[in-house]
């Protein structure tokens, strides 16, 4: 008997078809190389994820705040009362040069918000007090009214100026970083609620930066056009040297 020899043939790679169609696709001979950054995409998209979005990042208060906020505790150390702030049921101390008093509920003593992008603050204005001009470099201002009459403003980076006469049940919101006040326009106590769209939105007042810290009379004098006089009598009021 004749034996006949076989030649041995290897299989061809069996392909999907989808990753066929997107190989032929890329094939640089035809690309349009304008399309890279939508093909690229494409390839992360079809790439497994291990990472999974966490439920929330309670703040570990001992560790050091960034301006991406404070490192998240652990969650086996997470508690229920991370989550619950019962603070802002207290009526502010309003002894004191404005007769205003800021409760806050900031990150720092509420450490639930850290991440949330959210905050909240009580405020106690009495008779004749005033919040005086400032801003929240971090966050805008939403701010109702619970009890009592305020005159409330904003004035905008083209020097647009913004007020009302706020009462009970009325709300106004101040754009993030835009000097605003608000003032004690009846016979009570003025109680309003505010809410911030970051958990640590900051505070400046504008007459306590220029007159209750050791800047210069002599600079101070330059940048506000007051006379001296009237520069040491305010750094006096409100602390400042210099």
């Amino acid at each position: 008997m004749q034996l006949v020899p076989i030649q041995y043939k290897p299989p061809k790679p069996q392909y999907n078809t989808a990753i066929k169609t997107f190989a032929q696709f890329i094939n640089l001979t035809y690309i349009d190389f304008t399309m890279l950054p939508l093909l690229l995409s494409l390839l992360l998209l079809l790439l497994p994820s291990s990472s999974r979005a966490s439920d929330f990042c309670v703040a570990d208060l001992k560790g050091v705040e960034t301006p991406a906020g404070f490192a998240c505790k652990k969650v086996s150390s997470v508690t229920v009362d991370d989550f619950v702030y019962t603070g802002l049921g207290v009526a502010g101390n309003t002894s004191n040069i404005i007769k205003a008093a800021v409760t806050p509920a900031f990150v720092a003593q509420f450490p639930g918000v850290n991440g949330l992008g959210i905050s909240a603050a009580r405020l106690d204005i009495a008779v004749g007090g005033v919040v005086p001009l400032h801003t929240h470099p971090a966050g805008s201002e939403l701010l109702l009214v619970t009890q009592g009459s305020i005159l409330a403003g904003f004035i905008s980076s083209a020097n647009g100026v913004y007020y009302k006469y706020l009462r009970k049940g009325d709300i106004m919101v101040f754009p993030q970083g835009q000097l605003h006040f608000q003032i004690n326009a009846g016979g009570v106590t003025a109680v309003a609620f505010v809410s911030f769209s970051s958990p640590s939105p900051g505070l400046q007042i504008t007459s306590f930066a220029l007159f209750a810290n050791s800047l210069p009379s002599a600079v101070v004098e330059k940048v506000t056009f007051l006379d001296d006089a009237e520069v040491k009598k305010l750094k006096g009021v409100l602390g400042g040297s210099g």
